[in-house]
């Protein structure tokens, strides 16, 4: 059963990651929300047939299944509001909102309104975060004691076009909420629920935070040692999980990021390509290759077409999207580098 989606923004989270996923899984895209001139002919170069719109309200007042607030973070809440009110269920690409404040906001409206919400933390249908829980699961490494998980990169200068390398922190600017709630949302989901214990934030470029290190503790007893940075010149491991008989590493991010960049796209909810991460296992000097599960960012949407139709929960919890809201505030109070 096909469902009918509007998305609000077409750039490089509408375009690039959230279309071609709804495509594939059992979503029609027939309205979508941009002001920009290039982007409104990118929608109409993808989905002729949708309507290409100019305010949240309008977009609301198509006859939609799901709405898919891809925009700036800076409007997540308004436009997730409007939403709601319209009695659409809502996906809010990550962060939901800035703050712990906006994030409860619009939890509360959605509990209010009976209208279901979640957001986009899609990297834990990534290759390497599916092939972990395995390894967890199974007991390949034995007791899991620290992971450390990054997304870094060496991106020296500053781009002066993008709004999330420029933006103060208020206006939805910084790695502390493009990248690390990703890292936050996949070690709450291996190990259970966090605090935080000491977080690192700079600006080393001069624009918005560019170098990010949390260290979170788990009800489970696990450390996380999360690090998002744009100026990291010796990339380490995607992951790294220290384990009482040995660790688990992932060298490289996840295949589909790469793919979507490439215009490639999943088919009926698969891919046809291959988006296994290459893991391994190291006990001291052995070190032998693991077989790692495929990444498949449709799994996300499929949930929440089964929440729309058969009214099971969202993919994310509120639970988990306030504990990675309340890490990222507790995170910029602590900082000393502010």
């Amino acid at each position: 059963m096909k469902l009918r989606v509007g998305i609000a923004g077409y750039g490089l989270a509408g375009r690039g990651f959230h279309a071609p996923i709804l495509s594939a899984t059992n979503f029609e895209v027939t309205a979508v929300l941009t002001n920009n001139e290039v982007r409104k002919r990118h929608a109409k170069e993808d989905f002729p047939a949708a309507k290409i719109l100019s305010t949240i309200e309008d977009l609301c007042a198509q006859d939609l299944d799901l709405v898919v607030i891809a925009s700036g973070n800076q409007v997540h809440l308004s436009q997730a509001l409007a939403a709601i009110k319209a009695g659409i269920p809502t996906v809010v690409d990550k962060p939901m909102g800035i703050n712990v404040a906006q994030t409860q906001e619009i939890l509360n409206a959605s509990m209010s309104a009976g209208v279901p919400v979640t957001t986009y933390f899609n990297r834990k249908w990534d290759s390497d975060t599916l092939t972990l829980k395995r390894v967890i699961r199974d007991g390949h490494i034995g007791r899991i004691i620290r992971m450390d998980s990054r997304f870094e990169r060496f991106r020296p200068k500053l781009n002066p076009q993008s709004w999330r390398e420029n933006n103060l922190p208020q206006d939805g600017g910084g790695l502390l909420l493009d990248l690390a709630p990703h890292l936050i949302s996949t070690a709450i989901d291996c190990f259970g629920r966090a605090e935080l214990k000491s977080a690192s934030i700079r600006s080393v470029r001069g624009g918005a935070d560019d170098d990010c290190v949390l260290v979170l503790i788990h009800d489970s007893g696990v450390e996380s040692i999360l690090s998002a940075s744009a100026v990291v010149g010796s990339p380490g491991p995607r992951l790294r999980v220290i384990g009482s008989e040995g660790a688990f590493v992932v060298n490289d991010l996840d295949p589909q990021e790469a793919l979507l960049r490439a215009g490639k796209a999943p088919k009926d909810g698969a891919w046809e390509e291959n988006t296994s991460s290459t893991a391994f296992i190291h006990r001291g000097e052995t070190v032998e290759e693991f077989k790692s599960d495929p990444g498949n960012y449709s799994h996300f949407y499929s949930l929440v077409h089964d929440a729309i139709v058969h009214k099971t929960p969202m993919p994310i919890g509120s639970e988990e999207i306030l504990n990675v809201a309340q890490i990222i505030d507790q995170a910029r109070k602590i900082n000393s580098h502010g």
